[in-house]
């Protein structure tokens, strides 16, 4: 909306207004005097111009207000469409409200067949284009998650809206709603708002997401907002935690919350993932799974519910390095950023991208990504947008957030979030379960064994750097001929040394021949001489693997996805640890050309049906699992065999009589 012209307007309103008052009381006081018929008429006439005047204001004004989509007439007329799509979606059995035969429960809704068909093709090509597409690693979590997951992710302490209760009927309302919804009544609806009075509450409107509990009581009490259906009046705000809580297990002594999110069971299983992914960054784990909130006035139909289904994606970058080699297929898509007013249009790869976005290209194929599933969905690009998070507006756990909206009947409402997490919640979580944790130094001091998980990765150096390590390295003869069964304690006592203890332990070994050292575990000290422990530090070099055929392997699972079949890569040569058997294996050699067949054969073992060597840049080798027979094929060859396979369209039998000389002997 343009403010100043509307200032301006309401401005104009006002004087016409006061003009108008003052031409009627003139009227009165001519008629009152009794002056001639010509002089009533003329102060008649002139009120009567004046009205019109200030009708054509008004006019104006309302017509602006209304062509923002928030007007009187266009609120009207979308909540007759809305409540039209409404009745047919739950006539047709798309949705209905939950437990309807008992009143059902605000916030809570069953899909009927129509509706779990849409739902079920949405989450398919979702899965589709991100997960396949991008080969990412899928996890499916419990919805039940205990209470120290959350406290270390903030959601404990932070997931809480402000809420305010009737103080007669004890209904309860969110408290910011309430203000937002009378501002913006107020603007909408009331033309004979004075322009100052215009700007105050829009000034509210644009800080409200800052207000603290005391400052959104006080602007309540001040606009003498009531509750909706009674107008008693309302309680002081305070706040309310929007997660379920439960306990898990009959003793009632583990607290647990259904999950708010689904991202966390990406987070706490970062190291398993980034394991998986061969200790590689940059990688991507996707879920899909139930998330649970409860609202406090769930409102909105569907846009605001007690539980949902939730698609989530988290990236994991260098934070030094956010480039993608897919960032050329995104470079040049136009977005239109609400921030920017009319002209808001830009493309990452320009330089007026918002806060130099062109060169966080893991951001740009997120957000690219969203823009294409979304209109392919069928999304009008005329009803879409991407708008930036104000600082006032930003989850605890966000350092940067853009909304992705869509406009409906209810307005511009958010549809997905890309937020910038940083390392919030994987330092978070190392820091509960780590060094730091209570918990942590308990166990150690009583059991003298580490339980720390630093969630973290490491960098693979381009060349070979020679860097300093500590090597504790017990000497187990010795040891277990000293302490016998307590042998394997004092090992791992040792083992957990810091630098600084180790290298002390050194230097009174050398130059004692002996020391007292205290084990945890046992409770006491114990004689340790240099004939026990070797304690040095060692220059070694650290590198990065070759990868010659990675790409071509990247190729070929491309094609694979395209055709419909499921596959994994493996760049690390030690497999793939729980691959599904509908899937494929496809490794890339090192650079000798050699890939474990031990290896390989494990996949099979998992119930992988075919397994892809990449050993060459222009042939690769295909295994059955039955058989254990392999053929040789062409790249551009893979994804039509494996599929007339898959499909049943030919038999492994059929394809080793098609290709001459199939067999490679490797049953050693």
């Amino acid at each position: 909306m343009d403010n100043l012209s509307e200032n301006a307007l309401r401005k104009a309103l006002s004087e016409k207004q006061a003009a108008v008052d003052a031409q009627a009381n003139a009227v009165r006081e001519v008629k009152a005097s009794g002056a001639a018929k010509d002089a009533v008429d003329a102060a008649v006439q002139a009120l009567n111009a004046l009205k019109l005047e200030k009708s054509a204001v008004e006019k104006q004004l309302r017509s602006m207000v209304s062509s923002n989509g928030s007007g009187d007439t266009s609120s009207m007329n979308r909540e007759a469409f809305r409540q039209s799509v409404i009745n047919t979606l739950e006539r047709r059995l798309f949705y209905i409200p939950s437990f309807k035969i008992y009143r059902g429960v605000a916030g809570l809704y069953d899909y009927g067949p129509p509706g779990c068909a849409v739902k079920s093709n949405v989450l398919a090509f979702w899965r589709q284009h991100f997960v396949l597409e991008e080969n990412m690693l899928e996890v499916d979590c419990p919805c039940v998650t205990p209470e120290i997951v959350l406290k270390a992710s903030g959601h404990v302490d932070k997931f809480t809206d402000l809420m305010v209760k009737d103080e007669k009927t004890g209904t309860y309302y969110r408290a910011d709603h309430l203000l937002k919804d009378f501002c913006k009544e107020k603007l909408e609806k009331d033309l004979s708002l004075s322009a100052e009075k215009a700007a105050e509450l829009r000034h509210v409107l644009a800080v409200l997401d800052d207000l603290s509990s005391e400052e959104l009581g006080a602007k309540i009490k001040e606009y003498g907002i009531a509750a909706p259906e009674t107008k008693n009046p309302l309680s002081d705000p305070y706040p309310f935690n929007l997660m379920f809580q439960t306990s898990i297990g009959p003793s009632g002594l583990s607290p647990g919350y259904m999950r708010p999110e689904t991202a966390q069971g990406i987070f706490v299983n970062f190291k398993d993932l980034y394991y998986f992914n061969g200790n590689k960054l940059p990688f991507a784990a996707a879920q899909i799974g139930q998330a649970f909130r409860n609202e406090i006035s769930p409102r909105q139909g569907l846009l605001r519910v007690r539980e949902f289904t939730l698609a989530e994606i988290e990236h994991f970058v260098d934070p030094e390095d956010k480039s993608h080699p897919k960032f050329v297929e995104v470079a040049n898509l136009e977005f239109f950023d609400v921030s920017k007013g009319a002209s808001g249009f830009w493309t990452f790869s320009t330089k007026d991208s918002p806060r130099g976005l062109s060169t966080m290209k893991h951001w740009a194929i997120s957000s690219g990504g969203v823009y294409i599933f979304l209109t392919s969905l069928g999304i009008d690009k005329e009803r879409l947008r991407f708008r930036q998070h104000l600082a006032n507006e930003m989850a605890h756990y966000a350092a940067d957030c853009w909304d992705a909206e869509i406009e409906c009947s209810h307005g511009w409402i958010e549809c997905v979030g890309i937020a910038d997490r940083s390392a919030y919640d994987l330092r978070a979580h190392s820091r509960e379960v780590g060094n730091e944790c209570n918990a942590f130094k308990w166990f150690l001091k009583y059991t003298g064994k580490k339980v720390g998980v630093p969630l973290v990765a490491y960098e693979k150096f381009a060349e070979p750097r020679e860097v300093e390590k500590l090597v504790i390295a017990p000497v187990k003869k010795e040891l277990g001929l000293a302490f016998k069964g307590n042998q394997k304690m004092i090992i791992e006592a040792l083992a957990a040394m810091g630098e600084k203890e180790a290298m002390e332990m050194k230097a009174n070994l050398e130059s004692k021949g002996e020391v007292e050292f205290y084990v945890c575990a046992l409770g006491k000290n114990v004689a340790i001489n240099k004939n026990m422990v070797t304690i040095s530090k060692d220059i070694k070099k650290e590198h990065q693997r070759n990868q010659q055929y990675e790409e071509v392997a990247k190729q070929i699972a491309k094609s694979l996805t395209a055709a419909g079949i499921s596959c994994k890569i493996d760049i690390t040569g030690r497999g793939l640890p729980g691959l599904p058997c509908a899937g494929l294996f496809v490794a890339a050699c090192n650079f000798h050309g050699f890939y474990d067949v031990s290896v390989m054969q494990e996949q099979m073992n998992l119930g992988v049906p075919l397994a892809i060597t990449v050993d060459s840049t222009t042939s690769v080798t295909i295994r059955e699992r039955d058989s254990k027979e392999q053929i040789r094929v062409n790249v551009d060859e893979v994804a039509s065999v494996v599929k007339e396979v898959t499909d049943g369209q030919s038999t492994w039998a059929d394809v080793l009589l098609e290709i001459p000389d199939p067999f490679i002997n490797i049953n050693r």
